[in-house]
């Protein structure tokens, strides 16, 4: 029995070693996010495919770049807010709003029950991020694309956007419990929902993460999904 025990042990902490040396690997070779790249370049990855290159060749007609995210299990959130900051740098009215509303994002959460010294550092830093893309005027909009770059590939900045991005969902999942409970699966609870699959890091996100966070702050999002379904044409959400 000791000997069967002592097995277990050894192989999950093999699993957990070579768990830890794959995200070593990806953490050192993927940036947290990638420059512009053409979305041509997935023709390369998928060929000789042809259900992924017709649908890659239908994509291109409508997008002409993408940005890869390190996938950690964040990805959503950090896509969706590096996509969002890019796009308010030239949208000044759209910036202002958006502005005022993670304001008082922290004052909201605290309503909800959220402690406030659990949310200080993360809104100090999310509005500091939201604060170095501020939209001057023209000449300056290159600049300011490479500060959102640069800030979003540096871990520290970077993860606290994202913690901060999922307690304003677990906040939205709170606040329209009764709503959000018929879209989880299995017999969690929206309590044990929020805490174990949305608030945590690397965990992945869902129909209802998107659809909470968005609604949250008022902002629409397509997600396009490349996959084996028929056609040419990929699903949009």
């Amino acid at each position: 029995m000791e000997s069967i025990e002592n097995n277990d042990v050894n192989r999950d902490e093999l699993i957990i070693q070579q768990q830890r040396e794959i995200e070593k690997e990806i953490s050192e070779s993927t940036p947290l996010v990638s420059e512009q790249l053409p979305l041509t370049c997935l023709q390369a990855e998928y060929n000789g495919d042809e259900v992924f290159t017709d649908k890659i060749q239908e994509l291109s007609k409508k997008y002409k770049f993408i940005r890869r995210t390190r996938p950690d299990g964040n990805c959503f959130f950090r896509a969706f807010a590096y996509s969002y900051l890019e796009y308010l740098i030239t949208n000044n009215i759209d910036y202002q709003e958006f502005r005022k509303l993670a304001e008082a994002s922290k004052d909201k959460l605290v309503e909800l029950g959220f402690p406030s010294f659990t949310l200080e550092d993360f809104h100090e830093t999310f509005m500091d991020v939201i604060k170095r893309v501020c939209p001057i005027n023209s000449e300056t909009t290159e600049k300011v694309k490479n500060e959102l770059h640069t800030v979003f590939n540096d871990q520290g900045y970077s993860d606290y956007v994202v913690v901060y991005l999922r307690l304003i969902t677990s906040g939205k999942l709170q606040e329209d419990a009764d709503f959000y409970q018929h879209f989880i699966e299995g017999d969690f609870s929206i309590e044990e929902f929020r805490h174990q699959e949305v608030e945590p890091m690397y965990k992945e996100s869902d129909h209802i993460h998107i659809i909470a966070l968005c609604t949250a702050l008022g902002v629409g999002v397509r997600v396009e999904y490349l996959d084996r379904g028929e056609g040419d044409q990929t699903r949009a959400l």
